[in-house]
């Protein structure tokens, strides 16, 4: 199975050669979770404020889908 990433603000960091926004494939097991895919791309789970499947915020205990869009974005501040 695989699903689609984009890590933003930051996150990126956590993965090399990836860009912020920049749509990557990964390979996943059955019964892979959104925990599970963040120790995957190496993600501390306390970085991940905001973790979105399909465009609708989930939380990191759903059980992802082949075909899966996950965007995952840090806690931002602003002024």
């Amino acid at each position: 199975m695989a699903v689609e990433v984009r890590v933003f603000c930051g996150l990126e960091t956590c993965i090399p050669g990836t860009r912020s926004g920049e749509a990557m494939t990964v390979e996943i097991g059955a019964d892979t979770t959104g925990l599970m895919l963040l120790e995957k791309l190496n993600i501390p789970e306390e970085k991940a404020f905001s973790f979105l499947v399909n465009g609708i915020r989930r939380d990191l205990t759903t059980v992802l889908a082949d075909g899966d869009r996950v965007a995952v974005f840090p806690a931002v501040g602003g002024g």
